[in-house]
């Protein structure tokens, strides 16, 4: 009877034995096939007397992937290896992919094992310091298989929301321009200034190590051996080490003094989930003066988030308050109000504003429509999610449309009569608010 197969996925690390698990070494010597890329198998030979050896090149990975299946459905033991992590821009992906096309299942004959090992973005930190002390991601800028658009809209998203970045794949000898390209994009989120790692080769014999600027990584020594590790805006420099803190200065005097005035030992942050509504009003009070739009600037969020904290109070916050309404019955309201002014915001950064009356509103389809001789606003009904009437002291009064995300749709506001609104507006402005308060969109 035929043994059954085995496919061991074993990341062994950065290469050298000291770096290797316990695991990984004995799925090694376990094997009695060993397939890997060429540099791979070079920095484990010594594990590989007596064994079957297939070594493939760079872009054969679905090659090896296959003759680990062949292998195994002849019932050997294969190890499938990978430096660093198997699971991270390693075999294990495409392995499974390969094994699940030929109609594999985990109750097949063929076992497979996943051997993890330390990946390229923790080896290389371990030597610059602890740069990945706080959230990080990693982000691949090889376009081989991924379309560089999807790359691009990654690196910004990271980017904008602070996370340390360590970029696989930076450079090669046909793709160059890649790492400028993902240079540009993050100097627009954070400063020139922010501190980058580039480590060559870690934890083997040509190790190499650049500290520099994120202003200067660009033109600095880069390659396929290299992983790039980029700080947060609270990564610092000392020492030669990069240090991201992991935010005990913003509970504790001193990081190790008691804890500040409003925070508590082991209870969230003042800033935190529940709290954070909290210091969005008290900003509020003593800046009275800042539009909707320029409040949710300040804090870099959502325009819903805004107003759920303001109406997350019984009491106004300064002069602004906030009540979310069902959008449905909003839009009936609408007429009440008389004449309205309607703006919309492009996230290019336009504005387009004009003046209308409710009743020239009109529904079609999932459009809402106002069309006049000398202007025409349609909006996209079916993204709107959200409704909220808002009221900034004696300044602005009107309703928020937004989408799922708490992102403006548009808003209309009432138009003044002079230095004032007119009184019929103000009424049917406050009849609804107390009115159609309880009328709140699932």
């Amino acid at each position: 009877m035929m043994n059954k197969g085995k496919i061991l996925l074993v990341g062994f690390g950065p290469g050298g034995e000291e770096q290797m698990t316990y695991r990984a070494r004995a799925a090694i010597r376990e094997a009695d096939v060993v397939i890997g890329y060429t540099t791979y198998i070079k920095l484990v030979r010594d594990l590989l007397d007596g064994k079957e050896v297939i070594r493939k090149g760079m872009t054969e990975e679905i090659d090896r992937c296959v003759e680990a299946y062949d292998a195994a459905r002849a019932g050997k033991t294969v190890a499938l290896i990978s430096s660093g992590d198997v699971g991270v821009y390693g075999m294990a992906g495409p392995t499974y992919e390969v094994l699940m096309q030929h109609g594999w299942t985990p109750d097949s004959d063929i076992q497979v094992e996943v051997v993890p090992g330390t990946t390229a973005l923790n080896a290389c930190a371990s030597l610059v310091g602890a740069p990945l002390t706080h959230d990080f991601c990693s982000i691949s800028l090889s376009d081989l298989l991924t379309p560089w658009p999807t790359i691009r809209k990654r690196i910004d998203a990271a980017g904008a929301a602070d996370f340390v970045i360590a970029l696989y794949n930076p450079k090669s000898g046909r793709r160059r321009q890649q790492i400028v390209e993902a240079q540009r994009i993050l100097l627009r989120h954070r400063s020139g200034d922010t501190p980058v790692a580039i480590v060559k080769s870690a934890y083997r014999r040509r190790q190499h190590i650049q500290i520099t600027r994120l202003a200067e990584m660009a033109d600095k020594d880069i390659g396929m051996l290299t992983t790039v590790l980029i700080g947060n805006s609270a990564t610092f420099v000392k020492n030669g080490l990069l240090i991201t803190p992991r935010g005990y200065a913003n509970k504790y005097d001193e990081l190790t003094g008691d804890a500040k005035d409003g925070e508590q030992s082991g209870r969230s942050l003042s800033m935190g989930l529940e709290g954070w509504h909290g210091c969005v009003r008290r900003w509020l009070a003593a800046n009275n003066n800042k539009t909707w739009d320029k409040v949710a600037e300040y804090f870099d969020a959502p325009l819903g988030e805004i107003l759920q904290a303001v109406a997350a109070d019984d009491e106004p916050t300064g002069s602004y308050r906030a009540k979310r309404m069902a959008p449905q019955a909003v839009l009936e309201m609408l007429p009440t109000w008389g004449r309205l002014r309607a703006v919309t915001r492009a996230p290019g950064g336009a504005v387009a504003e004009c003046l209308l009356h409710g009743e020239q509103l009109e529904m079609r389809g999932d459009w809402l429509n106002c069309v006049t001789d000398t202007f025409h606003v349609h909006i996209n009904w079916s993204q709107v999610t959200q409704a909220w009437l808002t009221q900034r002291g004696n300044q602005s009064m009107g309703v928020h449309f937004l989408n799922e995300a708490g992102d403006l749709v548009c808003r209309f506001l009432l138009v003044r009569d002079g230095n004032d609104f007119k009184q019929q507006a103000l009424a049917a402005f406050h009849q609804g608010w107390h009115e159609q308060a309880g009328e709140i969109a699932t």
